[in-house]
């Protein structure tokens, strides 16, 4: 699929069972600038390159987990990208030639992207945001109605990385992730806000689109605070539902996130 803006092409395409591929492309003298983000396996992305005819010239990396890396080194030795990931993963991710930690901003292509530090799936996430544009990838921490597991950080701090998100990014921002998980996603929160109108909708909306074979993203931050039930610990009605009204935020997440890993 391809998402066109002004100033950027966004590419959105399938890699190995269910994760996505993304590339940006800004055009400009000299053939402008391509970013991909992740690469799940080398492949999908020169086969876009070769279509587009776009030079590869930035790779970001959200996190160092094999399914979102592990075809950077095909990638980087074919095109010759600058690689641009986590400080703390740079011992597990080879190729990385710049490191960056929560706050950092980069200028490509003209383009700015903020590295959001959203910790908790692994503890070197890193979510990319371009605020000019309205597009944030936020690798496996926030799914269209989910949100990663958690393999090496704690609920809190999950918890915490979301609620950043839901604070920082406005309400039209495109949300792309790493995987493909939204019908499963729907299906679970239905059991934890039964009562959600807005979530019905979403639910029906991603069945028709997955009978079809068509991707469920990118999603909104819109969409996400009205449907995602990783990100409504606050809202009553997921409070009742849990039979938690007077639990903290924290201590709800916990018990949705604990739900799902059952589910």
């Amino acid at each position: 699929m391809s998402d066109t803006d002004p100033t950027v092409d966004i590419r959105q395409f399938s890699c190995l069972d269910d994760n996505f591929g993304v590339i940006l492309h800004l055009p400009g003298e000299d053939g402008g600038a391509t970013i991909a983000i992740d690469v799940p396996d080398a492949d999908p992305y020169l086969a876009v390159l070769k279509e587009t005819g776009w030079q590869l010239t930035h790779i970001l990396i959200t996190h160092h987990h094999w399914d979102h890396v592990q075809g950077l080194a095909k990638l980087k030795a074919q095109t010759g990208a600058r690689v641009i990931g986590p400080d703390l993963s740079r011992d597990q991710v080879a190729g990385v030639d710049e490191g960056v930690a929560d706050g950092d901003k980069l200028i490509i292509g003209g383009l700015e992207f903020h590295a959001v530090a959203t910790p908790g799936h692994t503890l070197d996430q890193i979510s990319w945001w371009a605020p000019a544009i309205g597009f944030a990838h936020t690798g496996d921490t926030l799914f269209s109605l989910g949100c990663g597991r958690i393999f090496e950080g704690d609920p809190a701090m999950m918890w915490a990385s979301l609620d950043k998100l839901a604070r920082l990014l406005p309400d039209d921002t495109r949300i792309y992730c790493g995987h493909e998980y939204t019908l499963s996603n729907a299906r679970f929160a239905l059991t934890i806000d039964p009562d959600n109108n807005a979530l019905a909708a979403r639910a029906s909306e991603v069945e028709g689109l997955r009978e079809k074979g068509l991707p469920t993203l990118p999603t909104t931050m819109a969409a996400e605070r009205a449907t995602n039930p990783f990100l409504r610990a606050a809202d009553p009605a997921v409070r009742a539902s849990l039979g938690m009204k007077d639990a903290g935020d924290a201590e709800v997440f916990t018990e949705i996130r604990r739900r799902k890993d059952s589910f």
